[in-house]
């Protein structure tokens, strides 16, 4: 069995896209799987996968431009040199839930892609996978940022500027997150067109805002590595507001920010590409329960705590 965790931007969504910083985490306990079993008939590489209790079969053709799976099928063979696919079946689950802002696109790659490797008798070290997972989360995004799958990949929580070397974070003090489920899907690919659109029509007020996003980054990663826990509430109203104005939020993301922060919650702010999706509030060890019972009675569908280092 392999697997690979979810993941929660804490800091820097969006921005992160244009050059400035970004601080994400993985969530080890929401995980992506994969098993490999020998094809007991038939010939070629197909996919078990499941989703909400239904079983998918799907035959691989790695030429097929259209498919995400076929693309990392296609990536993997290419980069070992291997002409031909395995004849195996690969199952694939995951506990992650889909267009939420945890990653569930990038965790799904990892594991089919280190499921290919492995089925082939080779493996992929951390960098060629993170370069396979990451052009395939073109396929998902557009233009990602390159956040998801490098947290995802390394599960280790990261301080990340696109095209700079990977910076691992040091975090002596545990954040204590509650990670709440707004139960809306919405589209990281069209919420980043959204922004890029917004950018092109007004660059120098959006460059204002993205660099802003920037500076709350840098003083978020102080404060980390320095166990300053509580500084970093303000800092994710400041950034969430910031998003806000990005127009990437919505009203089922305001509702439940507001209930964070009314419950008692250090900060709160959405986490990933917005419009739905997940939210992250920042606790203590006492208001984590009141706070996560008060997301749910906001709506949230489900409302996760995790703890980060």
């Amino acid at each position: 069995m392999i697997s690979a965790p979810a993941k929660v931007i804490l800091f820097g969504e969006h921005a992160v896209v244009y050059g400035q910083p970004a601080i994400a985490a993985p969530v080890s306990s929401l995980r992506a799987r994969s098993a490999i079993q020998s094809r007991t008939e038939g010939e070629g590489l197909r996919l078990i996968v499941t989703s909400n209790g239904q079983q998918l079969a799907v035959e691989i053709d790695p030429e097929d431009v259209n498919s995400a799976f076929s693309a990392a099928v296609r990536l993997v063979l290419r980069h070992l040199k291997v002409s031909v696919p395995p004849s195996v079946n690969i199952t694939l689950e995951s506990d992650i839930p889909v267009a939420s802002g945890l990653g569930s696109g990038a965790a799904i790659t990892t594991v089919l892609a280190q499921a290919v490797a492995t089925a082939v008798g080779q493996k992929l070290d951390a960098v060629d996978l993170n370069q396979i997972v990451f052009e395939v989360e073109k396929i998902y995004h557009g233009t990602p940022s390159g956040i998801d799958n490098t947290v995802i990949v390394y599960e280790k929580p990261v301080y990340y500027v696109r095209n700079h070397p990977l910076e691992l974070l040091t975090i002596p003090q545990p954040i204590i997150l509650i990670v709440a489920d707004t139960g809306v899907s919405a589209s990281t690919k069209i919420a980043v067109g959204d922004v890029r659109y917004l950018y092109e029509r007004e660059p120098e007020r959006i460059q204002v805002i993205l660099s802003s996003i920037g500076a709350v980054v840098q003083q978020a990663r102080t404060a980390i590595e320095n166990g300053d826990i509580e500084a970093l509430g303000p800092l994710m109203v400041q950034n969430h507001a910031m998003l806000r104005t990005l127009t990437v939020s919505s009203p089922e993301l305001e509702a439940l920010v507001d209930a964070a922060m009314n419950a008692g919650a250090l900060g709160a702010k959405l986490s990933g590409g917005g419009r739905g999706g997940n939210m992250i509030a920042l606790v203590t060890p006492e208001t984590a329960e009141i706070v996560q019972q008060a997301l749910r009675e906001a709506g949230a569908t489900r409302a996760l705590m995790t703890t980060i280092g």
